[in-house]
């Protein structure tokens, strides 16, 4: 009977305890067992630490939907909202549990509708990214947006649409800000570059009453000794037609001191033409300043430019300024003569100024040329330029002077004019005062210019 029951379970290997494989085996599933609960354990805590992570990534994008100022819209298949941003809410004045479920493209305005659709069915079928702008439908009216639409999809599922609006409303009334701020710019610098012009023509009207006064004022007073001597005249001449006798005449003329008049005439005379010819001058050389101020550009003698100006500079002067010339230029300039010589003018003036009140003050302006340029150097000997401002001197708006002694055009103004001649103002370095360069191209090399680009 046990034999037959050994046989039949094979149980037990031969030669082995009954019941010793029975415990292996059981062990075996134990331990399959504990296994296979350690591995749900992990796997359970894995899943665990997933949806945490999922659930604060979910945070971080209502944080986002929340606090973003870009519109954020996902759509499903059919262009339904899915998702919405606080921001897009806030626009279209719906909360996000009204937004959401609705056709996307009822918040737009009726003209754009057709257009965003076709950019959606085209992004979504070529797994590609568009731009197109369509306004939303605010209760302030039309807000323009830059749409920007993207494919959403898991794996090869087409899933819908994720669509971001960039608001293009402040953005554009922002520009319009700039434009006008732009434009009030310009017109304070065109104001400023008026004031400047102005306070220049107020030195030379200042040099220009000053000079002026002098000649006048002698033509004035020869004039006035002139018309008294003509009343003296007048008298005795009318003695003389009334025929009075000889010895009358002659008592008369002696009374009338005629002989020390009549020598006191051409002295008035010469005087009277004298001063005339001086206001002469001084209109002449103003209709030269003004005239040659504008038109085309022509050869010019930079030193006798250079010299009128300083002239002026010296008209205007409070003090006495000596102004020095050296050496000469080889040939013409080429350019505008007045626009140079304002620019000179400039550059006496500043030199001026920054003397003003040395005992030793001095300018000197020295004419020099090279293979293609004709140069001038204006030079003073008062301060000169700090290292550290040098730099910037040619910058607008920027000065040395004291408030309301200067607008810091002048040199920015004066660089501009000599740049459009083709040439170059520079500061030199030198010790002790400022010297500063200006470059004209020769009238030669002007011509010669002209000839290669007619080449070319």
């Amino acid at each position: 009977m046990e034999n037959s029951v050994s046989g039949h379970g094979h149980s037990d290997p031969p030669g082995a305890a009954p019941g010793e494989m029975g415990e292996a085996a059981w062990a075996d599933v134990l331990r399959a067992v504990d296994r296979t609960y350690a591995e749900l354990v992990d796997y359970q805590e894995k899943l665990e630490s997933r949806n945490a992570e999922l659930r604060a990534l979910r945070g971080v994008l209502a944080s986002i939907r929340e606090s973003i100022g870009d519109y954020l819209v996902v759509t499903d298949r059919d262009g339904l909202i899915v998702e919405v941003s606080a921001s897009f809410c806030a626009m279209v004045g719906v909360a996000e549990a009204q937004a959401v479920g609705r056709p996307f493209l009822d918040f737009l305005e009726p003209g754009a509708r057709e257009a965003l659709r076709r950019a959606i069915e085209q992004a979504v079928l070529d797994r590609s990214v568009a731009a197109v702008e369509a306004p939303l439908t605010s209760s302030d009216g039309p807000e323009p947006v830059e749409w920007r639409v993207a494919p959403r999809q898991e794996q090869r599922r087409r899933l819908g649409a994720v669509l971001t609006g960039r608001p293009l409303g402040e953005l554009r009334r922002a520009y319009s800000e700039l434009a006008e701020g732009h434009e009030r710019l310009k017109q304070a610098q065109t104001l400023l570059v008026r004031n400047e012009k102005l306070a220049s023509l107020g030195r030379l009207l200042a040099g220009v009453a000053h000079e002026l006064n002098n000649p006048i004022s002698f033509v004035y007073a020869n004039s006035h000794a002139l018309g008294k001597y003509v009343d003296r005249f007048e008298q005795y001449f009318e003695r003389v037609q009334a025929g009075a006798p000889r010895e009358e005449l002659v008592d008369l003329r002696a009374k009338l001191r005629l002989d020390r008049d009549l020598k006191n005439l051409r002295s008035a005379l010469n005087g009277a033409q004298e001063g005339a010819e001086r206001v002469r001058d001084i209109v002449a050389d103003l209709r030269r300043l003004s005239a040659d101020g504008t038109g085309d550009m022509v050869p010019f003698d930079l030193g006798d430019c250079a010299r009128v100006a300083a002239s002026w500079v010296e008209r205007g002067s409070r003090s006495d300024l000596k102004i020095a010339f050296e050496g000469a230029c080889d040939g013409p300039a080429m350019g505008r003569p007045g626009h140079i010589q304002q620019v000179l003018m400039n550059l006496v003036q500043n030199a001026a100024d920054a003397i003003a009140g040395q005992a030793d003050a001095e300018i000197t302006l020295r004419l020099h040329s090279d293979a293609r340029r004709e140069m001038i150097d204006i030079r003073d000997n008062g301060p000169g330029v700090p290292e550290d401002l040098a730099a910037a001197i040619f910058d607008p708006f920027f000065t040395t002077k004291d408030v309301g002694a200067g607008t810091g055009l002048g040199l920015a103004i004066s660089a501009k004019i000599v740049e459009e001649h083709g040439g170059t103002l520079e500061l030199l370095p030198q010790e002790g005062g400022a010297c500063f360069r200006v470059a004209l191209r020769r009238a030669e090399s002007a011509k010669d210019a002209g000839k290669g680009t007619e080449r070319e």
